[in-house]
């Protein structure tokens, strides 16, 4: 089973991903309420797979790609982004995301893009 890393500063957008994840056989071992908590969380845990929203206080979801990248530069980390962001996903992209999701988010899209990440 898929280890699962979920960091996104709305407690709503955690909360669906994390339904939808273990509805489809992942298991979320954490979550985090923004990127800061998130990198500290992904040292502990060591996940398959990091879901990092963009916008979120402390430090952005892009600053904490890099940082985690920095600390692996396998890990696999797929970006949630607004519609409208697609500048934010590209710079993403350039900085090591495997692949992006856009909210709102239909469950079968969030299950392949993790899947095909994942390799599974």
């Amino acid at each position: 089973m898929k280890k699962i890393l979920i960091v996104d500063d709305a407690a709503f957008m955690r909360m669906s991903l994390k339904a939808i994840l273990e509805d489809n056989g992942f298991e979320v071992v954490g979550e985090a309420p923004n990127g800061k908590v998130g990198v500290e969380k992904f040292v502990e845990l060591k996940p398959d797979l990091v879901t990092m929203d963009i916008t979120m206080p402390e430090l952005d979801g892009i600053g904490a790609l890099k940082v985690i990248k920095k600390i692996d530069p396998n890990a696999k980390v797929v970006m949630v982004s607004a519609m409208g962001q697609e500048k934010f996903v590209r710079e993403s992209i350039m900085n090591g995301a495997k692949s992006f999701i856009v909210k709102p988010f239909k469950d079968d899209h969030v299950v392949k893009t993790l899947s095909q990440v994942l390799g599974i």
